[in-house]
Parts: C-alpha cells; sequence; structure tokens
C-alpha cells in the first residue's frame, strides 16, 4: 500500500486537541523582535498537517545590525528557505544509512579501510558508527576556514586526533559528518550533494532543498569579526557556517537550504517507515537503526529543545541559525521549526526555550 502524502486539515482530522496548538500558534507569532526576525512552523500528525504559521520577516536588518525601512524588509511566507545549519546532518546520516543498506559501507568498519588518507582516525581505530554517535573523541569544531586552501583543510582534518577515547563519552563534533563525508565520497565517487539530491530530495520530490546558493533564503547574520569568524557582512543564501563556506557551501555538517514543507515530507518519510507515496529511501528496518537510542546523526530524547515530546524515543535535531525538526513515532507527530535566531547577529547565548515549548504544546495536543 502507498503511503499518504501529506495533507492541511484541521487539527481535530489528525486526532489532535485544537487548543494546545492554538498556543503552539500564539506563541510562534510572538517570536519576532525578541527570538528571532521571522519564523515558520509546520506541525502535524500522521499525514495530516495542522499547523502552518509564518510570522515575522526573512529580511529585516541591513549591513551594521540598522533596521531596514518598512518597504525594505522582506516577510517570512510558508515557503521562504531557511539556511539549516546542522540540520543537515540528518541528511548525511540518512545518506551513510542508505549506503549501509547497500551492503557498502559497514557501521563498525574503521572509516580509514575507505578513505587510507585519514591517519588520525587510522590511529584511533575511528569507526563510522563512532561517527555517527558522536563518540569518536573528536573536539567539537576545527578552523578549518583559517587555512590557506582545499588541500590544507583537508589535511587538517585527516589529521586531527581525538581529544577523548573513541567509543566512550558523547561529545558533539561537526568534525565527524565531515569525516562522514570523506567517506561517502569516496565509496560512491561522487560528492555529498550529489547524493542526498538523487537518493533522499529528488524521490521526495523536495524541491525547495538543496546546497545553496538559495538567493530568496531567509538573512542570517551580519558576520563581522570578532563576533564572527570571518568578515562577510550580512549573510543570506550563502551558507552562515563558516566551516562549511569555506569548503565551498557543500559539507557533511551544514550547507543544506530547505523549507518547512519539505522538511515536513522529510518527517513523514521517516515516520512512515522511509517511504512517502511512491517513492522508498530506506527500508524499515534501517529507518530504526537510524532513530532508535542513541540514534545515528539524530539526537534522541533530548527535552531541552523536544519538550515533553522527549521521553519515549522522539528524534531530531537543531541548528545554530534557529532551525529545529523532531519527530515522534511514538505519536506519529513532528514538528519543524525554523527562524533566523542569528539575524542580525548571534545571540549571547542560545536560547531553546521557544522550541521545547511548541513540542510540549504538539505533545499535549495528541489524544
Amino acid at each position: 500500500m502507498t503511503p499518504p502524502r501529506l495533507r492541511t486539515g484541521p487539527p481535530e482530522r489528525a486526532g489532535l486537541d485544537p487548543e494546545p496548538l492554538r498556543r503552539l500558534v500564539d506563541d510562534v507569532r510572538a517570536l519576532p523582535g525578541t527570538w528571532c526576525a521571522g519564523v515558520v512552523a509546520v506541525a502535524g500528525r500522521g499525514p495530516v498537517v495542522a499547523v502552518e504559521e509564518a510570522a515575522g520577516h526573512a529580511v529585516r536588518y541591513a549591513a551594521g545590525g540598522a533596521e531596514l525601512p518598512e518597504h525594505r524588509r522582506v516577510r517570512t511566507t510558508l515557503g521562504t528557505p531557511f539556511d539549516l545549519a546542522s540540520l543537515t546532518k540528518l541528511f548525511t546520516a540518512v545518506a551513510a544509512v542508505q549506503q549501509i543498506e547497500r551492503g557498502t559501507l559497514g557501521i563498525d568498519a574503521r572509516i580509514s579501510a575507505y578513505v587510507p588518507e585519514l591517519t588520525a582516525a587510522a590511529e584511533h581505530g575511528l569507526t563510522v558508527r563512532h561517527l555517527l554517535t558522536h563518540t569518536s573523541g573528536l573536539r567539537p569544531e576545527l578552523p578549518l576556514y583559517a587555512c590557506p586552501d582545499r588541500a590544507a583543510m583537508l589535511a587538517a582534518l585527516r589529521t586531527e586526533e581525538p581529544v577523548a577515547e573513541p567509543g566512550g563519552a558523547y561529545l558533539y563534533s561537526d568534525l565527524n559528518m565531515l569525516l562522514l563525508q570523506q567517506v561517502l565520497e569516496r565509496i560512491t565517487g561522487r560528492r555529498l550533494d550529489a547524493l542526498v539530491r538523487d537518493g533522499i530530495t529528488r524521490p521526495l520530490g523536495m524541491r525547495a532543498t538543496g546546497f545553496g546558493p538559495c538567493p530568496f533564503a531567509a538573512a542570517t547574520e551580519d558576520q563581522r569579526t570578532p563576533r564572527a569568524k570571518l568578515d562577510r557582512g550580512m549573510v543570506r543564501g550563502v551558507v552562515h557556517d563558516e566551516n562549511a563556506y569555506a569548503l565551498g557551501g557543500v559539507a557533511g555538517h551544514a550547507g543544506l537550504f530547505s523549507t518547512a514543507h519539505d522538511l515536513a515530507v522529510f518527517c513523514r518519510t521517516l515516520l512512515g517507515g522511509g517511504a512517502y507515496g511512491p517513492a522508498r529511501i530506506l527500508g524499515p528496518d534501517f529507518v530504526d537503526l537510524l532513530l532508535r537510542p542513541p540514534g545515528l546523526g539524530f539526537l534522541v530524547d533530548k527535552p531541552w529543545f523536544m519538550g515533553e515530546l522527549a521521553g519515549i524515543g522522539a528524534a531530531g535535531h537543531t541548528g545554530f541559525t534557529g532551525t529545529s525538526l523532531v519527530l515522534d513515532r511514538a505519536t506519529d507527530t513532528f514538528l519543524i521549526l525554523l527562524a533566523n535566531t542569528v539575524h542580525p547577529a548571534r545571540p549571547a547565548r542560545p536560547d531553546s526555550t521557544p522550541r521545547a515549548q511548541a513540542a510540549t504544546w504538539l505533545a499535549r495536543a495528541v489524544r
């Protein structure tokens, strides 16, 4: 039986209580000017999208941080693309699990078996599982943007030593997905953007999802040192993450742009066991491998951004630019919150309270 496609409908059609969802929408409408410049929220259960809300501005500030006059601002719409930041990691993880399903990649294989130039990984026995579960021991990030050229960036990445014992404690690191990108591109002979396009977004009809540039995306940060790592001025339509930018915009940890509706399709696919409409991108057993604790690329049961959805297997991720995605197989629900919280400047202290509260309202709406 072909899994149904998403359709918009009232909360009751999805078996959801409308009152908590009204509270969710009210909260979203109040976010611009306090938490972000603009925001889009999409939430639903099963094939029914019960919440679609856009508020604020995709572009509100000019370079230097001054507010634009009203006639030059760009309103946020349901179709506004956003820089996904670390939500990109989820697509890299799916691309990796697709190769595991095909037998071309072993989850417990040493990554140096695929890319012998990864000398530090070879010395410390780093595996594909280490990368996907953030247990490689690698530090959170490496200033690749400071390297003189791409060759130097790759050399720095390939020789980076773990700072903790591989296979031990969880230590979140962008380097894991950058190394995984190296592995995927070597075993397939194709770039990561092609793997994501042909293996995920094109079969699912996610036409608004892809690596940049994306000229009509919501603006992110007015990047200036020392607040930011590079002097780039107001960033719009080009990846915000400095390392991804230095690598040409296609990176395993950042670089994708998408809309809330496209991400709802992505969520619905995983909730449907890897299929959406006539397309199948993963088998059910491999979706389970991806999403069951501790998660491969996905974070599982994290109340700090999942609110009351956390606790029985909710999976998802956040992005530095203000993005987040949560799907919960126990209740068959999904929530996408896309915002430009770094427009015009990154906050002194990141705050995921609005993400957690939105997820809590959705959890309370489940009958």
